[in-house]
């Protein structure tokens, strides 16, 4: 049976910075994240527990100025009841390859956030960041306060790549209970920089004390024409009806300038992916949803004891071919439907033609009954799709821990093949030694971001060490690519050390509002 929480040498984290890189195309990771800054007691709460110097869901940008300029934020010291102690900002000019710590917006308490500066919140989650075409950025946050009733949505701008950040501006802010405003994303216009849109999804439950209340979920937006000087006053721009919801809206820019603001949409439980489309940077959108496909994920467990794996389950990622003159979009998520339902994997499809039509949606992880999970695409300049995610190849029943590595795969064609995976971790980790919030944690989503090639940036855990559980690491990977042969031979390696099998998952269902902070 394996042993839960049992100690694995320190070093073996720290082997995980020393140690070479697994795959020739991925280089060492660098850590990126270190002790908390945050004082002890900045913000103490009977609502769950918080785990200091654990860190989570990273997103990263990248400027297409200058892509040496990375901006990576993400979850500082995260509780188990929803949201973090703060949200910490990094940034780097050489592709990665180190980082520094600028002082970021007080978004909460433990951050200098107060009434004054916008900042009056206990726990902040979400974060996400973007750059403009000339180099300004824009990173937002939802903040919350400890009883979870106040929610807001926040926005920050940089003119100097993240090295300094201008005021707080409060998008929405609710301290009803009927109200809670959550998993929101910000994206910068590709073409004009004086543009930028913010979208999140604002649950409107009619009677919060009791469970099975009637609820809308409609998404709403905001956004500014004037470089981050004004925001326009939020609004719902999508609504699909009484015990209905949307979560996890992103927004992309085609090369022609359409908007598609992509979401998990939950119809009566059952969800999908679908998307709404603005022609007019986000003046007016189609008033109702096209649907992609199905989001069949049923959700991510050890397999040896069912214990649960909070992931990316509900949340298709998208992006955008930048090249002039395409109109090429890609999108991955979970689903078990190619496991039979037996296990969470990594789908993928596209389309040609700015989402009018779609590929089959098909299985980009290896075969078999591994879950794989948390999947992030991105898309370089040149074309190419990249394609990360974590999964448990490595671990085995005879294994003491949950050995979770992150992966890359990458497409040259339109993603019509991709050449075989590289592993980016270049030694497994314990999940299990990961915070628990509704599970073994290390972010809804992870980044992934074009820097000369790609530039992954992802949390993984310190395998036994429960004083520091997770670090943010970062690498670059680029070609050459591995040959189909040699990673074959991997596969096979794994196979015969005999995978891990999974207990059959649970389904969603019911009309009940989906959050996730």
């Amino acid at each position: 049976m394996r042993r839960f929480y049992g100690l694995v040498s320190l070093a073996l984290a720290l082997g995980l910075v020393a140690a070479a890189s697994a795959g020739a195309t991925v280089d060492p990771l660098v850590r990126v994240s270190g002790p908390s800054p945050f004082p002890a007691g900045c913000n103490t709460s009977a609502n769950g527990t918080v785990n200091p110097n654990a860190e989570v869901e990273p997103y990263v940008a990248s400027n297409p100025a200058d892509t040496r300029d990375l901006i990576g934020v993400w979850q500082q010291d995260r509780w188990s009841s929803g949201g973090s102690q703060g949200l910490l900002t990094a940034v780097s000019s050489d592709r990665g390859s180190s980082w520094t710590l600028p002082t970021p917006p007080p978004f909460t308490h433990c951050q200098g956030g107060n009434a004054t500066n916008g900042g009056d919140y206990d726990r902040g989650s979400d974060p996400w960041v973007t750059f403009g075409p000339t180099g300004d950025s824009y990173q937002i946050a939802l903040t919350v306060t400890n009883d979870l009733v106040t929610s807001a949505i926040l926005v920050s701008k940089s003119a100097d790549q993240g090295r300094t950040w201008g005021p707080i501006t409060t998008l929405k802010r609710d301290s009803d209970p009927r109200f809670l405003n959550d998993k929101e994303s910000i994206t910068a216009d590709t073409l004009d920089a004086s543009r930028a849109y913010a979208i999140w999804d604002r649950l409107d439950i009619k009677n919060p004390a009791d469970p099975n209340s009637d609820f809308f979920g409609p998404t709403w937006f905001s956004r500014t024409t004037d470089g981050g000087a004004t925001w326009t006053k939020a609004k719902a721009i999508f609504n699909p009806g009484l015990n209905n919801q949307t979560i996890a809206n992103q927004i992309v820019e085609l090369p022609n300038g359409d908007l598609l603001d992509v979401f998990d949409l939950i119809l009566q439980g059952n969800t999908f992916v679908a998307y709404i489309r603005s022609t007019d940077h986000g003046k007016t959108w189609s008033k109702k949803a096209t649907i992609v496909d199905r989001l069949g994920a049923i959700g991510v467990v050890d397999p040896m004891d069912v214990a649960p794996v909070r992931t990316g389950d509900i949340l298709p990622e998208v992006a955008v071919d930048p090249r002039p003159g395409t109109a090429n979009v890609y999108l991955v998520w979970q689903d078990a439907r190619p496991s039979a339902g037996h296990a969470d994997q990594v789908v993928f499809t596209s389309s040609s033609d700015g989402g009018r039509t779609w590929t089959p949606t098909k299985l980009i992880a290896p075969d078999g009954i591994v879950q794989s999970f948390t999947p992030m695409v991105s898309v370089a300049s040149n074309g190419d799709v990249a394609v990360s995610y974590y999964d448990f190849t490595s671990d085995t029943p005879t294994s003491p821990t949950l050995d979770t590595d992150y992966w890359i795969t990458r497409s040259s064609d339109g993603g019509a093949t991709f050449h075989p995976r590289e592993r980016v971790t270049p030694a497994s980790f314990d999940m299990r030694t990961a915070p628990v919030a509704r599970g073994f944690f290390t972010g809804d989503y992870e980044g992934l971001t074009p820097s000369a090639e790609f530039s992954p940036f992802f949390v993984a855990a310190n395998s036994g060490n429960t004083a520091n559980r997770t670090d943010v690491f970062a690498t670059l990977d680029h070609a050459p690519f591995p040959t189909a042969t040699s990673a074959a031979r991997r596969h096979r390696a794994h196979r015969a050390a005999g995978v891990s099998r999974r207990s059959p998952g649970r389904l969603s269902g019911g009309a009940r509002p989906t959050t996730i902070r």
